[in-house]
């Protein structure tokens, strides 16, 4: 039996870095790269529309981002194809979080969600 799958499918994976030369720790200001590959795995090929994201601080302080597109582009991706893209982000606190989703449309109308689960942003060797 051959496993089909799913119509709709976009994986998303998350590589972090510290930019120590672009932070200044004494002031309480944490820059992070976060290199996000998004793969579509599904049977329909899909434009990405929207990002929304939930990027929290070690404190639980949330900021919630929302936008078209990413990094000024709106990705069409045919099943198989992946889209690689760099962006960053500033914390206050040398440990925080983001987790999000994509907002895409398939070829066929369908407007759906890509989950971006929770990845963790932090300097190095803050986290044991």
């Amino acid at each position: 039996m051959t496993v089909q799958p799913p119509k709709y499918s976009i994986d998303v994976r998350v590589e972090t870095m510290y930019l120590d030369t672009e932070s200044r720790p004494q002031q309480d200001h944490f820059v992070f790269a976060y290199t996000i590959t998004i793969f579509n795995s599904g049977l329909v090929a899909a434009k990405l529309l929207t990002r929304h994201w939930f990027i929290s601080n070690a404190e639980g302080k949330t900021y919630e981002v929302q936008g078209e597109g990413v990094v000024g582009e709106q990705p069409y991706l045919k099943p198989g194809e992946a889209y690689q893209y760099t962006s960053g982000t500033v914390l206050d606190t040398p440990v925080g979080t983001m987790q999000g989703s994509y907002q895409l449309i398939a070829d066929d109308g369908q407007v759906f969600e890509a989950v971006i689960a929770p990845f963790t942003l932090a300097v190095p060797n803050k986290l044991h």
